[in-house]
């Protein structure tokens, strides 16, 4: 089994989601938010970095998955946004987990089927596939969205590692 940490950055909501992952199982086990308060953004990013670092603490996840920055309208926003991430990365890094980052393009695409769907259609299919009882908040739905992307992605990966494994041995 491992544990997966999925984050959605922003510097007002960070969502997170939590994730086990045994096979072709897929477990929840948390999500939520970290909401800033007003003020200036380098207290905001301090309460992203304790947030995501308490989350990391108290549910111990072997990797994380983290939405990269894309080009918004509004480059202050995508710098605001890249600082947001930033914090949350270190948070995860200091207690030594592994990071990996997905575009909001692959994460669509990997829970939805295509690239470009809404908000919604991410929270129905996250809520499907996880057995929610609930729909889960926007970004809380979009962080388990990330960590149900990297759980797909390390299986692809790990199936063609044991293929090219099988394939060395057979030529030998």
């Amino acid at each position: 089994m491992i544990r997966i940490l999925g984050i959605d950055p922003g510097s007002r909501i960070t969502g997170f989601g939590v994730i086990d992952v045994s096979g072709n199982r897929l477990s929840y086990v948390a999500s939520g938010c970290v909401r800033t308060a007003e003020g200036s953004l380098p207290e905001r990013l301090k309460t992203i970095y304790e947030g995501i670092y308490e989350v990391v603490r108290s549910y111990q996840p072997l990797e994380m998955a983290i939405e990269n920055v894309f080009m918004q309208k509004n480059a202050a926003s995508a710098l605001k946004l890249g600082q947001a991430r930033g914090a949350a990365i270190c948070a995860v890094v200091t207690q030594s987990v592994d990071v990996h980052e997905y575009s909001p393009t692959q994460i669509k695409k990997a829970v939805v089927g295509h690239g470009h769907a809404d908000k919604t259609q991410v929270q129905h299919m996250v809520s499907a596939l996880l057995n929610l009882p609930e729909t889960p908040q926007a970004d809380a739905a979009d962080a388990l969205a990330c960590a149900i992307c990297h759980s797909n992605t390390r299986q692809s990966l790990d199936y063609m590692t044991a293929a090219q494994i099988a394939r060395e041995v057979a030529a030998r």
